[in-house]
């Protein structure tokens, strides 16, 4: 009797969460609308229609509902019901709304549109504040496409994406599902409780596409899109858009709708072009429809983005709100295209609740228990927008193919074919794989990592890897080695270390390392191999100093508490200072010779900079991320920090127990960066550096705090941390030091406005650097610099003009950079 109890229940169950409204939405040609937007009049329980303009409304009471189906550039259609038993069949034909100019007065001294804008702008924080907090539902559904994918991308084979393409090499490549419960409070709060997400072919895999990373709220003046865009209503909106009325219509509550067309007053401004509909009289936004491109949105593999929002009123509530937002994309890079969207319905509002402050922690995203383990019949219950044919067929196909591929007869065969040794190996080096058990193991090439110095002349590098991941790769287990072998010096050299990962959480990581290596005085490393290789050979310039280390490590890392991380290390060191062995040069100069390898005097050949010696360093290290909130996967965490707020570093170094009692040292250090957005002005960010030593009056001079310069006049990386224009150790020191850079990209707000120069696409960039320290007087450089050079996608070329000042004028500098995205 029990059993048969609990099988009614499960029947009964069964029965009420399937209980829906459905049906297919048409045009009057009888074409499928896609993401019609459907739900009971008054309330916020709906739903959109997919792709192919079949919806599920899901209810649990019968009775006299009346359905409401909004799209825009369609007349707004109401259908009343009387529903006694579900599911309850109800499909719709929808009209296309006349939109005229008929009704309205134009006045010829200015663009109505204008006026339009400029009320809605008015009202824009007025209608911004009417939702002080709520509580909603949320689902999203994100796909992406690739087509015509290449059988490599940069050298590397990349299969069928785990089943996802068929023989035109074309199809599905993602296809995930969130339901979650959000809850909301002014200005900025949001935090997001995920109950269920699924990714097709990966029943353990969790969605990315989460509420928060598509919360894009129209009445900001600036939305974060890859770049900073600026609203159509912004406050500033009228340097950046032009408007034209397109019409007007009147919805289902009787309120006049104006469609307005945006366009952008310059091409590549961080802008949208499309329509926004304003509410007369209210001045509320109705609903947008946006594109933006990869070039204004700063994102380059992409090349269209569109943004279609729908909202909805609720007498209730006295309130417009977004029920639906629907993300379309299309993509290209290196060959390959395609595109994708992402869907959100939001729905079963709350507005204005008790929530308050305190209500909200530092997590924004965690899950529920078995979030990602929810059976089809469970989706079933909560999907609000069904699966097209598309997206059921690569349910089936990746669910179906996970089993296979997840065996060990296929992750072997698999493995045969990639562990086989190639001709082109020789070059990228080789690498062998273990799927099923998890690990992985290499070689490099010693031809890939052949450099030049004075000290070693040319040298090579083998290196090698083994690597053994645990649960999901949250824990691992990595253990590199390398050898060196220097042909001018005849010396082989070589390091080994172990990494272990305790947990994906606070991740802690131990590890453990020694061996002999050449090193460079300033253990930032400020000239790379290539460049030092080039300059030596073609010039005649042997900028990199270097010393001859042996040590043993241990280090250890892990997150405290959440914002806190701290770092400690001990090690044992030998130094020994080494001397240049060859003046091997390609273009050798009758007026010029290469330098001694001596940092502290460039003509002291053979002369040691210190004296060998032994000594053990300890340091402690700590990161603060003030206010960093955090995303909780399951035993896994993601920190987000808060741009609001610095990043603040603070660190210990002791150096103790030398073989020579003057090399022992203390050292205090303390470090600020931060980098924001201000509005649509731009990218300001700064990083500042200050430290004292303590009984280190005689160091050896790779314990002094070096300051990264540059004397090739070829930028890389951040320019936050180099002076372009300084030598790489003239400034060294043993006492305190203060070291500023700041650096502000204009991002297209300057060099955008100017008549034929905005076709470019060129941002402008300024900066600021000083330096200073007991034993020299300050120093400054100042640099303007124009980013962003290249064509097409391929933007990757930094010019700037350096000025330098040291008690007056030093010098100046032309700088080009290189970046990769």
């Amino acid at each position: 009797m029990k059993q048969k109890l609990l099988l009614a229940l499960c029947l009964f169950t069964t029965y009420i969460s399937f209980a829906q409204i459905q049906g297919t939405v048409t045009d009057k040609n009888n074409k499928a609308l896609p993401f019609v937007n459907i739900y009971i009049e008054n309330t916020y329980t709906g739903t959109t229609s997919n792709t192919e303009g079949y919806y599920e409304l899901n209810l649990t009471k019968t009775g006299t509902h009346t359905v409401v189906f909004q799209f825009l550039g369609y007349k707004t259609l109401k259908k009343k019901v009387d529903i006694s038993s579900f599911p309850y069949n109800l499909d719709a034909v929808l009209i296309d709304e006349e939109i005229t100019l008929n009704e309205v007065v134009i006045n010829s001294e200015e663009n109505p549109a204008n006026k339009i804008i400029r009320q809605a702008i008015a009202k824009r924080k007025e209608n911004l504040e009417k939702i002080q907090s709520y509580k909603a539902d949320f689902y999203s559904r994100g796909l992406i496409r690739i087509k015509n994918a290449p059988e490599k991308i940069l050298g590397q084979e990349i299969g069928d994406l785990g089943g996802g393409l068929d023989s035109t090499r074309s199809g599905v490549i993602y296809l995930s599902e969130t339901v979650s419960k959000l809850e909301f409070l002014r200005p900025n709060r949001l935090k997001e409780k995920i109950i269920a997400s699924k990714v097709s072919g990966d029943d353990n895999g969790f969605s990315f596409n989460n509420a928060i990373d598509v919360d894009f709220e129209i009445y900001d003046n600036t939305i974060e899109l890859g770049n900073q865009i600026v609203s159509p209503i912004a406050n500033n909106a009228f340097g950046y858009y032009n408007y034209k009325l397109e019409g007007v219509f009147y919805d289902d509550k009787g309120n006049l709708i104006n469609k307005i067309k945006a366009t952008p007053k310059r091409d590549n401004d961080p802008v949208f072009s499309g329509f926004i509909y304003i509410v007369e009289d209210q001045w509320t936004v109705y609903g947008i429809e946006l594109d933006i491109t990869g070039i204004q949105a700063k994102i380059p593999a992409a090349d269209k983005i569109t943004i279609t929002q729908n909202y909805s009123y609720s007498q209730n509530y006295a309130i417009w709100a977004k029920i639906s937002q629907v993300i379309d994309f299309q993509y290209g890079l290196f060959g390959i295209k395609g595109d994708g969207r992402f869907t959100a319905v939001y729905s079963n509002y709350s507005f204005n609740t008790d929530l308050t402050q305190k209500d909200f922690g530092r997590e924004i995203v965690s899950f529920e228990d078995e979030a990602n383990k929810k059976d089809s019949t469970y989706w079933k219950t909560l999907r609000p927008v069904p699966l097209t044919d598309e997206e059921v067929l690569d349910y089936q196909k990746k669910d179906s193919i996970q089993v296979v591929r997840d065996s060990k007869t296929y992750k072997d065969s698999v493995d045969a074919v990639n562990n086989k040794f190639k001709l082109g190996d020789i070059l990228s080096g080789y690498n062998y794989s273990n799927t099923y058990e998890n690990w992985s193991a290499g070689i490099t090439s010693p031809i890939s990592k052949i450099s030049f110095n004075t000290v070693q002349g040319w040298n090579a590098n083998v290196g090698g890897y083994f690597r053994k991941n645990y649960d999901d790769y949250k824990r691992y287990l990595s253990i590199n080695g390398n050898l060196n072998y220097g042909f001018s010096d005849d010396r082989l050299r070589g390091t080994l270390s172990a990494t272990y990962k305790f947990n994906d959480v606070s991740r802690p990581f131990l590890s453990v390392s020694g061996g002999v290596v050449v090193q460079q005085f300033n253990s930032s490393e400020p000239i790379s191999n290539l460049l030092n290789s080039a300059y030596s050979l073609l010039a005649e310039k042997n900028y990199m100093k270097l010393y001859d280390l042996s040590y043993v490590n241990v280090a250890f890392s892990d997150e405290v508490f959440n914002g806190l991380r701290l770092n400690a290390s001990l090690s044992y060191q030998r130094r020994k200072a080494l001397f240049n062995t060859t003046d091997q040069a390609w273009y050798p100069q009758d007026d010029r010779d290469y330098t001694s390898n001596n940092p502290i005097d460039p003509t002291a050949y053979g002369v040691a900079p210190f004296e060998t010696h032994n000594i053990i360093k300890a340091s402690l290290d700590a990161r603060i991320n003030f206010d960093q909130d955090y995303l909780s996967y399951p035993d896994s965490k993601y920190n987000i920090p808060n741009r609001k707020f610095p990043t603040l570093y603070l660190g210990y170094e002791k150096g103790f127990s030398a073989s020579v009692d003057d090399y022992n040292f203390d050292q205090v250090k303390a470090r600020l960066t931060q980098s924001f957005n201000i509005a649509d002005k731009g990218l300001f960010q700064y990083n500042i550096k200050a430290g004292k030593f303590f009984n280190a009056d005689d160091i050896a001079f790779m314990d002094y705090q070096h300051f990264n310069g540059n004397q090739t006049h070829i930028g890389q990386g951040s320019y936050l941390n180099v002076f372009n224009n300084l030598p790489y150790y003239t400034a060294s020191t043993n006492d305190s030091y203060l070291e500023m850079h700041a650096e502000h990209d204009f991002n297209g707000f300057i060099l955008g406005k100017i008549p034929l120069l905005n076709k470019l696409n060129f941002n402008l960039i300024i900066g600021a650097h000083n330096l200073a320290t007991p034993d020299n007087k300050p120093y400054q450089e100042y640099t303007i610099g124009i980013d962003n050079i290249g064509f097409g996608k391929f933007r990757f070329l930094r010019l700037d003009y350096l000025r330098s000042y040291q008690s007056g004028f030093q010098s100046d500098a032309i700088l080009f950079g290189l970046k990769f995205f």
